[in-house]
């Protein structure tokens, strides 16, 4: 069948039929369905052509300065980190790749899902360079800063987080030269488990970048407890792991909570309706509880009240961290 026009965005039809036609030598799909679950601006759908899925993904068209210059999708691609790309073309904002058929992210031992993920990391962090680095102080400061403009939240909680992120902007070793290839979102959203291997995905955010922020933006979504977090560690640094690891990876996890608990924060802001104000309650608010409301479905980070959660919910997580003896301890390392 041809795609059908209510699904695809007229203004991407012809891109997306040249594509298939380039890819497959046809503009005819099996299937086509919107794929949900994700937080992405991008419409992303899987198709179905001559019996295979593949993954159809729409972006905005960005300028190509060096076309020949592989992306990182591309180069993660190629060493079996990402999934196969076998289309791209970012002047139209069109990707295809293969599909990975998920199933639950659960080996037969909690440790092995840590050390599995550790060695996914490495092997991110192992990849030739990525062709773009920008500035991490940078972008913790301008979403900070967006936050601090729009009012649309303030009290104590948030005056004593950043106050503390002062203290780690000032003493974070944000120009150290030991920069790795980074994914930069390795949220559970963006890893798919075939049953033997995690895959990972969406590599819009990734380039050139510090290599705590991975390890923490994981830790941040799976590791709860120290035991935990020594085994994390142990597997990605190995017989190297000392003090200075541990403690910049503590002050990365806070910092990954605050840039977290700002993107939601904005998005909750765009996804309000008329007359909701936002409500300044910070009790009672935490991790465990946004655990439980999301597996009863009372809860969904798709909309306004989920987001709003979430963000307040990491926001009293890095609190929590930021006034226990290991921040001071922590800082005092860098």
């Amino acid at each position: 069948m041809q795609i059908p026009e209510n699904l695809i965005p007229a203004a991407k039809l012809a891109a997306v039929e040249k594509a298939l036609f380039k890819t497959f030598d046809t503009t005819a799909v099996e299937e086509i369905i919107l794929l949900t679950g994700g937080l992405s601006a991008s419409a992303v759908y899987r198709i179905k052509v001559n019996d295979q899925y593949y993954v159809l993904k729409l972006d905005n068209p960005v300028p190509v300065i060096q076309d020949d210059q592989l992306s990182c999708m591309e180069i993660a691609a190629a060493a079996g980190i990402a999934p196969a790309v076998y289309h791209l073309d970012k002047a139209a904002g069109v990707t295809i790749t293969g599909f990975i058929p998920p199933v639950p992210l659960v080996f037969d031992h909690p440790d092995k899902l840590l050390s599995e993920l550790a060695k996914t990391i490495r092997r991110i962090h192992e990849l030739p360079y990525f062709p773009h680095e920008n500035s991490l102080q940078d972008t913790v400061d301008g979403l900070i800063g967006q936050f601090k403009m729009s009012g649309m939240l303030t009290g104590p909680v948030f005056d004593e987080c950043f106050a503390h992120y002062e203290t780690i902007r000032q003493q974070y070793p944000w120009f150290d030269t030991d920069k790795v290839s980074s994914h930069n979102d390795l949220n559970p959203n963006n890893m798919v488990f075939d049953g033997k291997k995690i895959w990972i995905i969406d590599w819009d955010a990734a380039f050139k970048n510090d290599r705590y922020v991975d390890l923490a933006i994981t830790a941040n979504f799976y590791i709860t407890t120290q035991e935990q977090e020594e085994l994390f560690l142990e597997t990605y640094f190995g017989r190297d792991l000392h003090s200075y690891h541990r403690a910049r990876f503590f002050v990365m996890r806070l910092v990954c909570r605050l840039v977290y608990a700002m993107l939601m924060f904005k998005l909750a802001d765009g996804s309000k309706t008329g007359g909701i104000k936002h409500n300044p309650e910070m009790n009672n608010i935490s991790l465990k509880e946004l655990k439980i409301q999301l597996g009863s479905g009372a809860l969904s980070l798709a909309d306004y009240n989920g987001q709003m959660f979430f963000g307040k919910a990491l926001m009293n997580e890095a609190l929590h961290y930021m006034q226990s003896p290991r921040f001071a301890q922590s800082i005092a390392l860098l």
